[in-house]
């Protein structure tokens, strides 16, 4: 190819050009020959064959002495035997279980650092409805919550932008739809690398009528309200919230139609994914009434929900499972809601609801305490839920329930490979996680505690 012309013409046909280029082109075959036997083969020298392992699929049997082979981040086989490949790091796991990675379905894990520092919290915007805020863009991917939750085997979570508030307090400035929750990998550089599913559920704090026990009227002084006043706010909070939901429905029929009037609304535009029915309300709702108030505002508004943090399962459980409604599970290890009930109440919770036929999963709705979500689920195992079921909570049950059961939540072939290398029940506090992979990548179960543990350990 000739370029320019006059004076600069003879110089590139020139035979000192012409070697020039012959010699240019020599070293670039060379070190494409050096280099292209590595490229080609990067997804297998990148690749893990985890075998000697007890391998708990959670959509099958387990599989005693088992290997799983990774490639490219997913997982490409599962057997008793598989023969390691070219290039590929094998890790003997001998004597050791291999589960999914565990997912808590319900956390501000990224959005809060320090509770009594405003400036490193983002939660509960000012407004009642806030559907178009995105909680994965404020998530922090240098939060030291990361480490210590990822420590405890999870390797996934929900992070939600609202904080709610258990067992009662909401006053009436409360918002209604905190906005977007994000799932997240709790593993890599930015909120967009860690990112699964960016928009996974939108939050909902339903209303509910909150009363104020007698012993503590005093001290909420004129904040009190008696209940009439409660249930006469409750009835606003419900009307208010399906205006919201026609406003959206109303402006979704405009955009349609193209409208030449029509003007963007960020707020009603984030609610057409959930009108048309791709995106579930998570909807707080801790009471019996509340349950039921907010299945008959899904059925009238013909869309999906996800009951969250309930604190009574009542007459609800047929109800949830004739509609097919799932369950994300708070805290076990809490206080019954009411003087009177029992002791163990909040512990069989979740025995209830499955007994009941309803799909459950479990979430600690917090920061500090997302590490432990194990263990709440332990707990549910000592009060008549089945283990395997406790399990499946933590995992497919989890990744179903948001959605997402295709991708992770077992060990299966074309999964993102999710993994944790265990020396025993990970629902067991005395558990340790030997080994983590996300993605296929083999991440750092080093955290703020492990550091600190080690320096102690050292001192004289």
């Amino acid at each position: 190819m000739i370029i320019g012309c006059g004076e600069g013409e003879q110089v590139l046909r020139s035979p000192r050009y012409s070697l020039a280029m012959a010699n240019l082109r020599l070293v670039i075959a060379i070190i494409c020959a050096i280099i292209a036997p590595g490229v080609l083969g990067a997804s297998e020298s990148d690749s893990v064959l985890i075998q000697n392992v007890t391998v708990h699929p959670m959509s099958g049997p387990d599989i005693r002495s088992g290997a799983v082979l990774v490639v490219d981040g997913k997982i490409a086989e599962i057997g008793a035997a598989i023969a390691p490949r070219g290039g590929a790091r094998t890790v003997d796991g001998h004597g050791l279980d291999l589960y999914p990675g565990l997912i808590n379905a319900a956390t501000n894990v990224g959005l809060s650092e320090i509770a009594s520092l405003r400036d490193t919290v983002d939660l509960d915007e000012i407004g009642l409805f806030n559907p178009e805020l995105r909680a994965e863009i404020a998530f922090n991917p240098s939060s030291e919550h990361i480490d210590v939750t990822r420590a405890s085997g999870i390797t996934t979570v929900i992070s939600l932008p609202g904080s709610g508030s258990r067992g009662g307090g909401r006053n009436a400035s409360t918002t209604i739809i905190t906005g977007q929750g994000a799932l997240m990998h709790l593993e890599g550089w930015t909120w967009e690398e860690m990112a699964i599913r960016p928009a996974a559920v939108m939050d909902v704090l339903f209303p509910q009528i909150q009363t104020t026990p007698p012993q503590f009227a005093a001290a909420f002084g004129p904040q009190a309200r008696t209940y009439t006043e409660e249930e006469r706010q409750y009835k606003e909070r419900l009307k208010q919230l399906s205006e919201f939901f026609e406003h959206a429905r109303q402006y979704q029929k405009a955009k349609a139609a193209g409208e030449a009037d029509f003007q963007r609304d960020a707020k009603l535009e984030a609610m057409i994914p959930v009108l048309e029915g791709k995106l579930p309300l998570f909807v707080r709702a801790e009471k019996e009434r509340s349950i039921k108030d907010a299945v008959e505002f899904a059925d009238k508004e013909k869309i999906k929900i996800i009951i969250a943090d309930p604190l009574e399962i009542g007459s609800t459980g047929p109800l949830l499972k004739a509609r097919n409604i799932a369950v994300v599970l708070g805290k076990t290890f809490e206080l019954p809601l009411r003087n009177d009930d029992p002791y163990d109440a909040p512990y069989t919770l979740p025995s209830q609801f499955y007994k009941a036929g309803v799909k459950i999963c479990f979430g600690t709705f917090d920061v500090e305490f997302a590490r432990n979500v194990p263990f709440e689920a332990a707990q549910a195992v000592a009060f008549g839920l089945p283990r395997e079921e406790a399990l499946k909570g933590l995992t497919i049950n989890s990744a179903e329930i948001l959605g997402i059961g295709d991708q992770i939540g077992s060990i299966e072939k074309g999964k993102v490979a999710d993994l944790i290398l265990t020396d025993g029940d990970p629902l067991e506090a005395r558990t340790h996680i030997k080994q983590m992979f996300i993605g296929g990548r083999e991440v750092s179960l080093e955290s703020r505690h492990t550091r600190e543990y080690e320096r102690w350990l050292k001192r004289n």
